[in-house]
């Protein structure tokens, strides 16, 4: 029995770990700073290509800053791999493709294909990001379907 504890209980933190990781991203989509903040340690350090930002406040700010023209994103993510390392660190590999338009441009479209690393860190019983590295691979801009049909 104690087997098959063990085993839900793994299975119990790598759904709460994807859920983090997957709420990550909607919380991104809808702009739902507070929900996204409460994702963060404190001391998160996330890296999006070239650009490092270190703090739970100081990323939202980016975040918000890096968004704030975007009147549509949509995330889609991959969860590929959830490494227990304790009770209490974990890291993950997830697949990324991100699509955006802007207000100004609504006709155009920008996709962004990439992966992000994280390691998260349990933090008074729940699963926090505590280190985030988006691996680029490449963006492109095309026509959003919407500006084709007219």
């Amino acid at each position: 029995m104690d087997d098959l504890d063990a085993a839900l209980r793994q299975l119990l933190e790598r759904q709460a770990i994807e859920e983090v990781l997957l709420r990550y991203a909607s919380t991104i989509d809808h702009k739902d700073y507070p929900t996204l903040r409460s994702l963060f340690c404190d001391d998160i350090r996330g890296q999006y290509g070239d650009v490092v930002v270190e703090g739970g406040d100081a990323l939202l700010q980016w975040i918000d800053e890096m968004t704030v023209d975007k009147s549509w994103q949509h995330h889609l993510l991959s969860v590929y791999h959830i490494d227990l390392i304790s009770d209490t660190e974990a890291e993950a590999l997830t697949y990324h493709t991100s699509h955006q338009t802007a207000r100004d441009t609504p006709e155009r479209c920008t996709r962004i294909i990439a992966r992000y690393r994280d390691k998260l860190r349990k933090v008074d019983g729940s699963w926090k990001i505590a280190d985030k590295v988006m691996e680029i691979g490449w963006t492109d801009e095309f026509l959003a379907p919407s500006a084709l049909e007219s």
